[in-house]
């Protein structure tokens, strides 16, 4: 079994009071710059912005210092234990899953990413999310499990030649460097229509009716085609280059909804669905994925400028040599562990309401995800 890194930082249970606040660090002529996260907003693609001087320098910290902390009540809620408790059942259910069987060398290539380990964030996302709204682990598996297969498929994709050309994953070569670019390709594909197949057959007809389960096969669809990474991974690459004075915080914020969050949004609402959830009780988790989402991509960027390769497992400081939009580059390191605090609180909001017991690993992941070192 692989091991689950989880890094060096403070996991806390924080108060539940509401901190209303606008996602930029300026207001984009909206009618209140204290109103909610609002992320479903068209964006002009060549807004212009004032680009911050912050020098980025290199601090052991993401979001906040642990001193600047003390508003948080620890939790008694253990999440060590239960992200890896959760994550060991996903790897079950991804070695059930996809078998070493023939053809050989496509299984072996799919096998080889797919349990590599990883912290499996989207897939123990998804199955928090269906435990919250009365759902069981069981219930949620193939979903969780279809997620992690899919988000597999984006990072061999993304560490082709063509696109990140990347030697490093998670510790290890990349699936080309290991398999050749042809079989990584197909293993990409193959864990794409697989995910589908898995999520539609392995989910339990007796728990989950069929009008649930194409709700949750539409929407994991929608969060990886041109709604959703497909259109992220696009504006990304054409973004490459481009002079920052003629792009801005807007720009950046659709490639990272689209290209991370949409992945974790897809996570938590499937979850709901196969859980049982409400209507209302799936929007209200949508929008949590979704700022826990942006919360994940200015934490990575900022982690790219501040830590070495062999802390994060992958090759440090690419995003720079690719000159690609990051938001460091364009807020200053500071203001991008401003705002990464700010989408921790607003992630929070959105589970005001539920069972405190059952939100408690939502609300540790969101503080797992802003606090995390690798």
């Amino acid at each position: 079994m692989a091991s689950v890194t989880l890094g060096s930082w403070i996991v806390v249970h924080h108060n539940h009071h509401h901190h209303p606040c606008s996602i930029f660090t300026k207001s984009r002529s909206r009618s209140s710059s204290s109103s909610p996260i609002t992320l479903t907003k068209p964006i002009s693609l060549r807004s212009k912005r004032t680009v911050s001087s912050s020098s980025i320098e290199t601090s052991s910290s993401v979001v906040t210092k642990e001193d600047n902390l003390h508003k948080s009540e620890p939790s008694s809620f253990d999440f060590m234990s239960y992200i890896i408790t959760k994550a060991e059942s996903v790897n079950k259910a991804l070695d059930s899953a996809v078998p070493l069987r023939e053809p050989l060398k496509i299984h072996e290539a799919m096998r080889y990413s797919l349990l590599a380990g990883g912290k499996r964030v989207r897939p123990v996302l998804c199955i928090a999310a269906c435990e919250l709204v009365g759902g069981e682990e069981s219930t949620a598996m193939p979903a969780a499990c279809a997620v992690e297969m899919i988000h597999t498929m984006s990072l061999i994709h993304d560490d082709l030649p063509c696109m990140d050309n990347d030697d490093l994953r998670r510790g290890k070569p990349t699936n080309h460097k290991v398999f050749g670019e042809d079989v990584a390709v197909l293993a990409g594909d193959a864990l794409l229509s697989f995910a589908f197949e898995h999520l539609a057959l392995a989910t339990s007809s007796d728990v989950v009716s069929p009008v649930r389960v194409v709700r949750a096969i539409g929407e994991l669809a929608k969060a990886i085609g041109t709604e959703g990474l497909v259109a992220g991974q696009v504006v990304d690459i054409s973004s490459e280059g481009l002079d920052l004075n003629d792009v801005g915080l807007e720009h950046l914020e659709y490639i990272h909804l689209h290209k991370t969050a949409a992945l974790l949004e897809a996570s938590a609402v499937l979850g709901a669905i196969v859980g049982g959830g409400s209507d209302d009780e799936i929007e209200r988790l949508r929008k949590f994925a979704r700022c826990i989402g942006l919360l994940f991509q200015v934490v990575d960027d900022i982690l790219d400028v501040t830590k070495s390769s062999k802390e994060l497992g992958k090759t440090a400081g690419k995003d720079l040599i690719a000159d690609k939009l990051t938001y460091p580059k364009i807020m200053g390191l500071e203001k991008s562990r401003e705002f990464a605090e700010k989408l921790n609180r607003e992630a929070r909001d959105q589970l005001l309401g539920f069972d405190s017991d059952k939100a408690a690993p939502l609300l540790a992941l969101a503080n797992y995800i802003a606090y995390r070192q690798n």
